[in-house]
């Protein structure tokens, strides 16, 4: 049986997409709303995915997390609550028919202001760091009304604020709503996961201690460190260790400074355990793997 043809708002989605995205990624004049564009499969590249919403118009990627594996494509919407160290690449596309998607970064601030006016206690659902859900009719529809924007650039900052809040109401009411529930929540246990997160990523070339930074968020070490392999899939040690490489290989793209000295920074006090732990997280020691990122021009985050 063939597959069914996509909806007229997805069709609508992945027009207004290429039109406006010029390059791989495209930053657009709507606050927070990034455009995604991929002629080709891609390598896997590890970036870290900042709390957001995409939706996936045409084509399919792959994400790692951990040793978990999820993909998503076309019709369907990636929902991630915290900044998760993911290994991605698109494994759908072809210059007929790219690879497209839209990203609406989370504002938890949002989301918490309009919790106060939807009705239903907050669930108890276990906290996830990264879900995927089929994308309904409605929130499409949101999301091409808020693109539409980009033709009448005047009407942007009076009606992109409306739409983006139809779009996180979706969201509330949808698959996913116990997970952007429990992102708005200050109290909840992805919060504090959260904010565990933010001091790991401001402190990544230090020491980690479980215990001390448990008691930051408020958790014993062995509650802190369950919830925090339920969100991420991996524990706060194995986080730091892919939060550092991949600061590593940013500052070895900027050619800022030689592969030792940039092992040096990001923590790490033999220069023999760094090439070996990077090479084992991207395959190859890490001035080959600047060149060879090097050749292949811009990086797609979502």
């Amino acid at each position: 049986m063939l597959p069914s043809p996509p909806s007229p708002s997805l069709q609508a989605l992945c027009a207004l997409i290429a039109q406006h995205c010029v390059q791989s990624r495209t930053t657009t004049a709507i606050p927070r709303v990034s455009l995604v564009r991929s002629d080709t499969p891609t390598l896997p590249v590890g970036v870290v995915y900042q709390p957001m919403l995409c939706i996936v118009a045409q084509g399919a990627k792959r994400a790692l997390l951990g040793d978990t594996i999820v993909e998503y494509r076309a019709g369907q919407y990636l929902v991630v609550s915290v900044d998760l160290p993911i290994t991605g690449a698109v494994v759908q596309a072809r210059p007929d028919a790219p690879y497209l998607a839209v990203s609406l970064a989370l504002d938890p601030a949002v989301l918490a202001e309009m919790l106060l006016t939807l009705p239903g206690p907050p669930p108890g659902a276990p906290p996830q760091g990264l879900a995927v859900s089929p994308a309904p009719p409605d929130l499409l529809d949101a999301a091409l009304r808020l693109l539409r924007l980009l033709d009448t650039p005047a009407q942007i900052p009076m009606l992109a604020p409306l739409v983006e809040r139809e779009i996180l109401y979706r969201l509330l009411t949808g698959a996913q709503a116990p997970m952007l529930r429990q992102i708005a929540m200050a109290h909840s246990h992805l919060a504090h996961v959260s904010r565990a997160i933010g001091w790991i990523r401001s402190h990544f070339a230090e020491p980690l201690r479980i215990d001390a930074v448990a008691q930051q968020v408020h958790m014993t070490a062995s509650t802190f460190h369950r919830h925090f392999k339920a969100v991420t899939a991996m524990s706060p040690l194995q986080y730091q260790k892919q939060i550092r490489l991949q600061e590593a290989r940013r500052l070895l793209l900027a050619g800022q400074a030689d592969a030792a000295s940039i092992g040096f920074a990001v923590g790490y006090e033999s220069p023999s355990q760094f090439s070996r732990e990077y090479a084992r997280m991207f395959g190859q020691p890490p001035l080959r793997d600047a060149v060879r990122l090097r050749s292949m021009g811009p990086l797609l985050e979502v």
